[in-house]
């Protein structure tokens, strides 16, 4: 597999980077991970605005799937071409009403759905393309998911945005690369069921015993550099920062 971060920063777009987004790549197959404030913008860095097979959206906060909405434009009113098929589209129910709302002007309440196949998230596992797919639920003040990704073998896994929970331990376990949010700083902020800081992160991964730990969602107000030092602290394999643009053979 192939992961792009096409985008990293937390709960609003750095000056390095776009909010949340990861495409991951098997067999000609193109799925995205979430797609927050600016993540579109650089998505086409990496492939064209209508290669994506499907999308998997963590949750419906701003920052991991605003940029749905733009998204839409490209796909509706496409004009050379044609209007473009239903993408499919993993997300906690009510994902439809959420962005039509947030579009405010769609054509009709269904519109979205026309260049959307919306599919609600549940805890569970299922084939996509060539990928075996397993969500889980997390903790996170509303609906979240994390997801494990396999194919030929190897796993990657994704926290979406969480606090500490056995069910992201349970998507992390043994994978080869775990993408794990750290937005929270050890010592600082200590707000349970919100998100992890660095130390939870590299203690989940540790518990794990994840091959490679990638450190994620880190806010502009947040020093990465910490959070990083203290992943370290506890966890005791490779691991480092999301990059804009890095690239990740799995």
């Amino acid at each position: 597999m192939k992961l792009t971060v096409v985008g990293c920063s937390g709960s609003f777009p750095s000056a390095e980077s776009a909010c949340s987004s990861y495409l991951v790549e098997a067999d000609g197959f193109r799925l995205l991970l979430d797609m927050g404030n600016g993540a579109l913008g650089e998505l086409q860095r990496h492939i064209g605005l209508y290669d994506l097979d499907a999308i998997f959206l963590s949750h419906l906060h701003a920052d991991h799937c605003i940029d749905m909405c733009g998204y839409f434009v490209a796909r509706y009113y496409r004009h050379e071409g044609g209007r473009c098929d239903a993408l499919p589209v993993y997300a906690p129910e009510g994902a439809e009403q959420r962005l039509t709302t947030a579009y405010a002007d769609t054509p009709s309440p269904s519109s979205m759905s026309e260049v959307f196949d919306f599919r609600a998230l549940g805890s569970g596992t299922f084939e996509l393309g060539p990928f075996t797919v397993r969500t889980e639920k997390v903790c996170h003040p509303v609906e979240a998911y994390g997801i494990r990704v396999e194919h030929g073998g190897r796993s990657l896994a994704y926290s979406g945005d969480t606090g500490v929970c056995a069910e992201l331990d349970a998507l992390a376990d043994g994978v080869d690369l775990f993408l794990c949010e750290a937005s929270f700083t050890h010592g600082k902020e200590d707000i349970p069921e919100l998100h992890l800081n660095g130390r939870e992160a590299g203690a989940a991964a540790e518990r794990a015993r994840a091959g490679r730990l990638v450190l994620t969602h880190i806010p502009p107000w947040t020093d990465g550099e910490r959070n990083l030092a203290d992943a370290r602290a506890v966890y005791g394999g490779p691991s480092e920062l999301a990059r804009a643009g890095a690239v990740y053979e799995v």
